[in-house]
């Protein structure tokens, strides 16, 4: 499969990257509340915590959170990858950090899947929006 769409197909009419960048946005706020809410529980289950605990789940979050904004940039789902990364690697803090991380990795992988999808249905013209 070559990465340029043939010249007899036609271009989407609508944009069709929007709804899937929607999608990461939410799925990356979603992830942030779920890292802050992790937090009670790695206070009462996992030993208390301590500054630098409290940095690195919070400044996930806020990283989530300003990547939520940044979905139209080209290198948007490399960063999302990259907080999936940290957020499995949150497993020094707290397991329950790392059954988070597990879980929206489950989901950042459907994600890359619809993607792939998007653009393989877009190169062979099968869109709705490219169907005259």
């Amino acid at each position: 499969m070559s990465d340029e769409t043939p010249p007899d197909v036609p271009p989407p009419a609508t944009d069709p990257w929007k709804g899937l960048r929607g999608v990461m946005a939410g799925s990356l706020v979603l992830e942030a509340i779920t890292v802050l809410l992790a937090l009670p529980v790695v206070s009462a289950v996992g030993g208390g915590l301590s500054w630098w605990s409290v940095l690195y789940v919070v400044g996930l979050a806020v990283l989530m959170i300003v990547g939520a904004g940044m979905q139209r940039r080209p290198w948007a789902v490399p960063f999302n990858l990259a907080l999936q990364v940290a957020v499995l690697a949150g497993g020094f803090v707290h397991v329950s950090i790392a059954v988070i991380g597990v879980v929206f990795a489950t989901v950042w992988g459907f994600i890359l899947i619809l993607r792939a999808d998007v653009k393989k249905r877009m190169d062979q013209g099968l869109l709705p929006s490219q169907r005259a």
